[in-house]
């Protein structure tokens, strides 16, 4: 069964086993502007919850993206390379940023669910 957590750095993760799919908030993305440029990790990284996982760069600024839990990066989505506007299009979707196996699922203990987001954004 999948289920989506939300950070209050505005990156979402959808679990599903032990392997989470991460990406930006539509509130992000909207508060970033048009994107022009994604720096995503290497597969094979290990990141520690909380470090500085992608640069995602717009017209306006640059902004890290946290790893919003621990693990290993076992797959990026190479389609941003070329058009890093997808996230703009469709950040909840195609326009995830990488995939991990998670090495702490106790880690999502400490997110929000959707609740706690719109909560935290409204």
């Amino acid at each position: 069964m999948t289920k989506i957590y939300f950070t209050d750095e505005h990156e979402w993760l959808k679990v599903d086993g032990d392997v989470a799919t991460v990406g930006i908030t539509n509130h992000a993305q909207e508060q970033l502007g048009d994107l022009v440029f994604v720096d995503l990790p290497d597969i094979g990284t290990t990141l520690e919850q909380g470090d500085d996982g992608v640069v995602v760069e717009s017209v306006k600024a640059a902004s890290d993206v946290y790893a919003p839990a621990s693990g290993e990066v076992t797959e990026v989505n190479e389609a941003l390379s070329a058009d890093a506007s997808i996230v703009n299009a469709n950040a909840e979707g195609d326009g995830w940023l990488y995939k991990m196996k998670l090495s702490d699922p106790t880690q999502l203990e400490e997110l929000l669910d959707i609740d706690g987001y719109k909560s935290l954004i409204s």
